[in-house]
């Protein structure tokens, strides 16, 4: 399958404040957004809304409106700290933070992109309770922190958020670690009350200057098994090189493999080029179809302007 589309995309970023605190301990309020827009238009003209004009055929999230200038999201998160104890709260009111990422949000206005509180027994170990972005994948719901305003395929087919608790130990400078036991449910505030906290996830991170790598898990007997790899590499000032590869299975040889290239130059301070190249394969039980897929896409910032 091929498709060409062009997408542009207006985002305003990074605004952020501060409240003064008289605590010597605890850090200010901090309170940051982003809004952001996009016009599309897609030479097949067709949206591409949950498989709309491709049937049987993978489809990505977001940006799905054909021909038209469309609204994405408006996010706002806060953070503050007090002493140990940490806490993050974000909220995004749109199509991109809401039914475009979660279904059946039964006609919600908003939607809760993290809620979640951390404390830091040591300096090597910590725990997180509540609901989160998820650790699996190279991107993210919020398209400030992506390359592309588009997403991947193994982006819209994996989990967007999980809610349980989790360890987080520093093994040294550059390895960490993370186990967790979560909700079987993918994109869920609450567990199944006959099941509780039935998924185990986990995380095994290395970091140094330029490079960075995550080897991820998440099984779960209704949910299924996702294995997942992320690295990014500054390999000059100018170029950097990321990749995401994932594998998913559940019962009855349903499942998904994707992988895909992430490479990105800097022309200049303001102007930069990036590619993403992903190759998509759902499993026989899933239907058996496969995409690859390139996105081509220019990063032209000026101020908050992206």
């Amino acid at each position: 399958m091929k498709k060409v589309t062009i997408i542009l995309a207006l985002m305003l970023s990074s605004i952020t404040f501060a409240q003064e605190t008289e605590a010597p301990k605890s850090t200010p309020l901090e309170i940051s957004g982003s809004g952001d827009l996009y016009y599309k238009y897609d030479f097949s003209k067709i949206s591409n809304s949950n498989g709309e004009g491709y049937p049987g055929q993978p489809y990505t999230s977001f940006g799905t409106d054909q021909n038209s200038v469309s609204l994405g999201m408006i996010d706002i998160a806060l953070k503050k700290s007090t002493g140990k104890a940490s806490f993050v709260g974000e909220v995004s009111f749109g199509p991109r933070g809401e039914k475009q990422s979660i279904p059946d949000v039964g006609g919600q206005s908003f939607h809760i992109q993290n809620l979640y509180a951390t404390y830091a027994f040591t300096d090597k170990f910590s725990m997180t309770a509540g609901y989160m972005g998820t650790f699996i994948g190279y991107e993210v719901i919020s398209p400030v922190a992506n390359f592309h305003y588009s997403t991947s395929y193994m982006f819209t087919n994996g989990p967007f958020q999980n809610a349980g608790v989790k360890a987080n130990y520093k093994i040294s400078d550059k390895f960490g670690a993370m186990l967790g036991v979560f909700n079987d449910s993918w994109n869920s505030y609450k567990a199944d009350s006959a099941k509780g906290l039935n998924a185990v996830g986990g995380q095994l991170s290395y970091t140094s200057e330029g490079t960075s790598a995550y080897l991820n898990f998440m099984d779960g007997s209704v949910s299924g098994t996702i294995f997942d790899l992320t690295a990014t590499f500054q390999l000059t000032k100018e170029f950097k090189l990321g990749l995401n590869a994932a594998d998913f299975s559940n019962e009855g040889k349903v499942g998904y493999t994707g992988f895909a290239l992430y490479p990105s130059y800097a022309i200049t301070d303001a102007f930069a080029l990036g590619l993403r190249a992903e190759y998509f394969d759902w499993k026989k039980g899933s239907g058996d179809t496969s995409v690859t897929a390139f996105t081509l896409s220019g990063n032209y910032k000026v101020g908050g302007l992206t």
